[in-house]
């Protein structure tokens, strides 16, 4: 940030030389300087939380470019809230105090997880960043002895050095948006560590939790126009600067076992079970974004809030959430789900946040099973139908087929190829690809898909969204 270290330093509510580090995050990428640390700064505002500081590591080499701004500012930066109206609100963040090396240094990361005062781990390290290949060469490595460079090896050496000092237990926080997250993150670090040290693996098990969470906060690149505007309206000149919607969520199931912030005071919900939220948002969230996306880019739009702008799509989302996805939730407590419908269809219709269609499909491969599918088995199980839901799947293996006919993959990034080289499949042949299961052998899904996909060749999309409305 440029305009002097008067104005960073003013715009906090807080002195950060009172500060001590609690928190060890590795992945200090957008959605962490926009959500995690953005708790702890408004807690630190309100004179608590002061010795739970943020200290960030980076450990991939596109980690660079983020070390140096953060260095360069003292790991101050700004959060601008882009709000519907067009108004926007900037704030600086100090909760983050150091920035850990971790790809030049792994060893000054390792040790700050081995410290005495460190008592949370968190992570995004990316919804693909928990999967455990030991064959992976990098993961071989680090369990052949090399210096550790992955996740796992970094944070299971340090909790080896951890035990080695007779230090105590800390807790593994996963901050990605996967279903489950505690488990997965206690799954895939017990699975390494098991690998390394069997007897590290039980004082794992022993003396670490990995508390489940639910995160939400859209934070899209930042553009120069959003540099530019921010730096004109408050005369910050920030490399590391973020922006990101009004919204936000934390829900974090309450165990620590060296004790946490006060999260409760800023508005994160700390609960015994976070399944139920988590249920709330794939289904109500992250299926109906699937929707949007693949209906979207069918009808040729770009963005989410310019789909949204679209009646019929609009009216679609809403269709589902009422018919297909509410009546599989269970209870969810403290939440109207009235209003969390209403807010998510605000904020994909939000106007200030270039959200790309194109983001949301990526690796539809893997979002369409985690998001829609369960949808699907829920009511297939209650006998009931299921129509919008179908209708996406044929909408992603139409577009998948399309661009296979042009032989092009432009506006169809995947991770996993459905479709290979020089072949020619039928939906039919796509619905009995591994990824869905089960529901290959159920003749109701795979014909509810086929006929909404033959519908999309004959008639188009218009056709199709007519009848599902």
């Amino acid at each position: 940030m440029t305009q002097g270290d008067r104005l960073q330093i003013d715009s906090l509510r807080y002195d950060r030389g009172a500060l001590t580090p609690g928190i060890v995050h590795v992945g200090v990428g957008r959605f962490h300087r926009a959500h995690l640390a953005v708790y702890l700064d408004d807690l630190m505002g309100q004179g608590q939380g002061r010795a739970w500081a943020i200290r960030g590591v980076g450990l991939r080499p596109e980690d660079i470019e983020t070390r140096d701004a953060l260095r360069a500012q003292e790991c101050l930066y700004s959060v601008t809230e882009k709000h519907p109206d067009g108004t926007r609100s900037t704030h600086v963040v100090g909760s983050i105090v150091a920035f850990i090396d971790g790809y030049s240094d792994p060893d000054a990361a390792i040790e700050a997880i081995a410290e005495a005062g460190t008592r949370i781990v968190s992570l995004t390290i990316t919804e693909g960043g928990y999967q455990v290949d030991l064959t992976d060469p990098q993961i071989a490595a680090d369990l052949a002895g090399a210096v550790p460079r992955t996740a796992f090896g970094v944070v299971c050496e340090g909790l080896r050095r951890r035990r080695d000092r007779g230090l105590g237990p800390l807790t593994v926080l996963s901050c990605d948006n996967i279903q489950g997250n505690g488990a997965v993150t206690r799954d895939a670090f017990t699975t390494f560590a098991q690998a390394l040290d069997a007897d590290l693996a039980t004082w794992i098990a022993t003396h670490v939790s990995f508390p489940s969470t639910m995160v939400d906060r859209i934070t899209p690149v930042p553009t120069a126009a959003d540099a530019a505007e921010v730096q004109t309206r408050t005369g910050l000149a920030d490399r590391a600067a973020v922006v990101c919607e009004p919204f936000r969520q934390f829900v974090v199931e309450d165990n620590f076992v060296a004790g946490r912030p006060p999260w409760d005071a800023v508005g994160v919900q700390m609960v015994a079970d976070v399944q139920p939220y988590e249920q709330m948002k794939l289904r109500l969230l992250n299926a109906p974004h699937q929707i949007l996306a693949h209906f979207g880019l069918l009808a040729g739009y770009a963005y989410t809030s310019e789909a949204m702008r679209d009646p019929d799509l609009a009216a679609l989302i809403e269709a589902f959430q009422d018919r297909e996805a509410r009546p599989t939730l269970p209870v969810v407590p403290g939440v109207d789900l009235d209003t969390y419908t209403r807010t998510v269809l605000d904020r994909f219709a939000n106007p200030q946040m270039a959200d790309t269609l194109v983001r949301i499909a990526t690796s539809a491969s893997a979002r369409v099973p985690a998001f829609l599918l369960p949808v699907v088995r829920d009511r297939l199980a209650a006998g009931a139908s299921f129509p919008i839901a179908a209708a996406t799947v044929a909408a992603w293996l139409h577009r998948l087929r399309r661009a296979a006919d042009l032989g092009t993959e432009v506006h169809v990034p995947d991770e996993t190829t459905l479709i290979a080289p020089g072949t020619t499949p039928t939906v039919r042949d796509l619905t009995a690809h591994p990824l869905f299961g089960d529901l290959s052998a159920q003749p109701r899904f795979t014909d509810a898909v086929e006929e909404a996909a033959e519908e999309l060749d004959r008639d188009g999309i218009a056709s199709v969204l007519r009848r599902l409305l």
